[in-house]
């Protein structure tokens, strides 16, 4: 069969020569490491080349990548990189477009699902080694890195973080994929978020086109689709999961949820979905008693619908909170608040 030279082969704006060979080689089917071996490259090389590929091409993962390159005429059927003769197993096939067979949650108790069945993954330190791996999806971690994440200042002894992470290995798509869910190069572990669908990915491409809604001014789809990501959280996030990482993320993932919640919020007021959003904005009062943005929607909202009273009970009960349990005086956006519902101004809220 001809050798296909590279010059021949369709140009892909913003790619390097070798990022092409590359891309041509994910399509026929190649591992990072049959490709680090066919181009005599690192597999970290590699590995970084598919992710620029990926970002460059603007593709969601390894599959799209292979449609992407077959349908742009980098791959040719019975022929690899390089114009050799493919092996049978490295047969270009373009696949539909489907979901990952493991599904990995955070958003609540870690838990994992493949082909829709749950999977036990084992002891909750080495449930937390793979938090910490998947929460960092985005690189490579050292093993004293998943110490330091896992167990802090008191690490222990012998090699059981690459013992956690042979059993993961294992666990994870039941150790028959080409593909491991968590890989190794030489400086550490890196979690392929590509091979799974991990609910925390999920949220922020939400969030994403909520605000994308946002500002198009489709106020409508941008709560709907806000509603739809904080539907996502099932919970604590990592409930239970051991380790000074997993207890950064819980406080970080708690925060995000509190932020987002307030920003639907603000956007039902901005609707004028007074009635609808009283009961949210008084059960996150409750939860958050001295965030004064979240007391000044409850006290608009409840303004709005003709509960005055109940709306200067909110500003005392807050202000009362901040002078006893921090010293504080309310600050502008809740006095504002207030001296509006005191004038009885019909004012549009937003900020």
């Amino acid at each position: 069969m001809p050798t296909t030279a590279l010059t021949d082969l369709p140009v892909v704006v913003g790619l390097s020569a070798r990022e092409h060979e590359v891309l041509r080689a994910v399509g026929c089917g190649l591992t990072d490491g049959e490709i680090a071996l066919t181009l005599d490259l690192p597999e970290p090389t590699v590995a970084d080349d598919v992710e620029h590929i990926l970002a460059t091409c603007a593709l969601r993962d390894r599959a799209a990548a292979i449609v992407y390159a077959f349908d742009r005429g980098l791959v040719v059927p019975g022929q690899g990189p390089r114009g050799q003769a493919a092996a049978p197993v490295l047969r270009v096939v373009v696949p539909r477009p489907s979901r990952p067979r493991l599904r990995l949650s955070v958003l609540g108790p870690l838990r994992a699902w493949y082909d829709g069945r749950p999977v036990d993954l084992g002891p909750l330190r080495q449930q937390a080694v793979l938090a910490a791996l998947a929460l960092r999806s985005d690189r490579t971690v050292s093993r004293q890195e998943l110490l330091d994440a896992v167990w802090g200042a008191e690490p222990p002894a012998g090699n059981v973080v690459q013992v956690y992470v042979y059993r993961l290995r294992k666990i994870l798509l039941g150790g028959t994929q080409p593909d491991p869910v968590i890989r190794r190069d030489r400086s550490g572990y890196r979690f392929a978020r590509d091979t799974v669908e991990l609910d925390v990915a999920r949220l922020e491409d939400l969030v994403t086109a909520a605000r994308r809604a946002d500002g198009a001014g489709d106020l409508t789809g941008a709560v709907r689709l806000c509603s739809q990501a904080l539907e996502l959280f099932d919970g604590e996030p990592l409930a239970g999961i051991p380790g000074p990482f997993a207890e950064l993320e819980r406080l970080r993932l708690a925060e995000r949820r509190i932020a987002l919640a307030q920003w639907k919020l603000d956007r039902q007021l901005r609707l004028g979905q007074h009635t609808g959003a009283i009961a949210e904005l008084s059960a996150l009062a409750a939860a958050q008693p001295y965030n004064e943005p979240v007391a000044a929607m409850l006290m608009h909202a409840l303004h709005r619908t003709g509960r005055r009273g109940e709306a200067l009970l909110v500003f005392t009960r807050t202000y009362r909170r901040l002078a006893d349990d921090l010293g504080l005086a309310p600050g502008e956006t809740l006095r504002h608040a207030h001296e509006a519902v005191l004038r009885g101004e019909d004012t549009r809220f937003g900020h």
